[in-house]
């Protein structure tokens, strides 16, 4: 019997023991350092790293953030990839181009985007036979599935995006057992087919991603026939992240990281880790051959979960909430822009653990005000220090709030803008 078809995870790497995946991630640091700086771009983030000090998370923790929304600006100085591929341009599979544009790599080596863990954790098997709904065009969410696929050893349909009526007929022809794309589009197939009266009853299983997946319509797809949907978190540059798993038919809590993954939670703007559970940025190391990423913020907020057991599946990778919104909060007031950094850094100077800063009223009419967590409100003075920094650093004018300890909500927002737009 194929092994692929008998065991409930792809392979054991998914259920060692969590401090062996640990210390494997760690023993693997520091190369994955080096192989950075052999690539110019990363050799002028990382300028005087020394990269076999770099095997423990504190040290990792120290080196810079690169942003997802440089990469157009470093792109631009450095064609095509930033100067951040080992691996030359023409050595590689495939360059692809998203708006922006923002081009992205493809090496050679099987399985590249590591996305047959997902695939199989939805249940993708052997001798299956998936419909592949990502476009093939310009941007590499298809070519993901099929290298996770190859993997497998699954039979692909390549019916990229579009042409709704087509992928009913290729459905009900051809009875595949999997759905992989977008969740929004899998809902206009599953309404096509049923104001058609097609039978797409073979779909048992749907990998989904690229969009979000809010329960009432995991629970419209249960109610139109297919049950088990899971969600992918994958990027163009990062590949596969995190996902869902289910058991016995039954969504596990959170998405599994992936086994070649680094990933820290930071607070907004910074490089700074939040403590276990709190939301904040994402921030990935991935151990790539062609294109390694260090310390690689995504703009994406999310949280690990904590005092969870462990997942039902059997894997025994950490796991997080799944994505919760966008960090670069960054917003205009008079005229000026406002960062998350920035509250960091005036909550830094002042030894503040926690703030946000809430904009309220109208636009040209705005109230700043620093809601700032302490021991005691009541005997925190009247923070004209803080309101100084603030001014200093923002060149606006605001106000400050003392907040008992642990008041503020655990949401990743940095600024929050409660202006009437009306």
């Amino acid at each position: 019997m194929n092994t692929l078809l008998s065991r409930a995870t792809l392979d054991d790497l998914e259920i060692r023991d969590p401090q062996d995946r640990e210390r494997d991630l760690m023993r693997r640091l520091p190369a994955l350092l080096s192989q950075a700086q052999s690539a110019p771009g990363w050799a002028r983030i990382l300028h005087g790293v020394e990269a076999d000090a770099i095997d423990h998370r504190a040290a990792l923790a120290q080196l810079p953030v690169t942003r997802k929304s440089q990469l157009k600006d470093l792109q631009r100085q450095d064609s095509p990839f930033g100067g951040l591929t080992s691996t030359a341009p023409r050595a590689l599979s495939r360059i692809y181009m998203s708006p922006g544009p923002i081009f992205d790599a493809e090496g050679r080596s099987a399985d590249w985007w590591r996305f047959a863990r997902p695939m199989y954790a939805a249940g993708v098997r052997a001798g299956g036979l998936l419909q592949n709904c990502f476009s093939y065009h310009f941007t590499p969410a298809a070519f993901m599935v099929e290298s996770g696929a190859a993997r497998i050893g699954c039979t692909v349909i390549p019916a990229g995006s579009g042409q709704t009526e087509l992928q009913v007929q290729s459905i009900a022809a051809l009875r595949p057992d999997t759905y992989v794309g977008t969740p929004s589009f899998l809902k206009l197939i599953l309404e096509k087919a049923a104001e058609t009266g097609a039978d797409v009853s073979s779909l048992a299983h749907a990998l989904v991603s690229a969009e979000a997946l809010p329960e009432s319509l995991r629970k419209w797809f249960a109610e139109h026939g297919v049950a088990h949907v899971c969600q992918a978190y994958a990027s163009a540059d990062a590949g596969s992240i995190a996902y869902e798993t289910r058991t016995a038919g039954v969504l596990d809590p959170g998405m599994v990281l992936d086994e070649d993954v680094i990933l820290e939670i930071v607070r907004p703007g910074t490089g700074e880790p939040v403590p276990p559970g709190e939301v904040g940025e994402v921030v990935l190391t991935v151990f790539n051959p062609d294109y390694p990423l260090i310390r690689f913020a995504t703009g994406d907020l999310s949280a690990l979960l904590t005092n969870a057991a462990p997942s039902p599946c059997g894997r025994t990778n950490a796991r997080i909430r799944g994505w919760l919104g966008r960090a670069d909060q960054t917003t205009k007031v008079r005229a000026m822009f406002v960062h998350p950094s920035q509250v960091h850094d005036i909550a830094r100077r002042h030894g503040v653990a926690k703030a946000r800063l809430v904009v309220t009223g109208t636009i040209a009419n705005e109230t700043m005000t620093l809601q700032c967590e302490v021991d005691d409100p009541a005997s925190a003075g009247d923070g004209a220090a803080i309101v100084a920094t603030l001014r200093d650093v923002t060149k606006l004018r605001g106000e400050i709030l003392f907040v008992q300890r642990g008041s503020l909500p655990n949401d990743g927002k940095v600024i929050d803008d409660r202006r009437d737009y009306s």
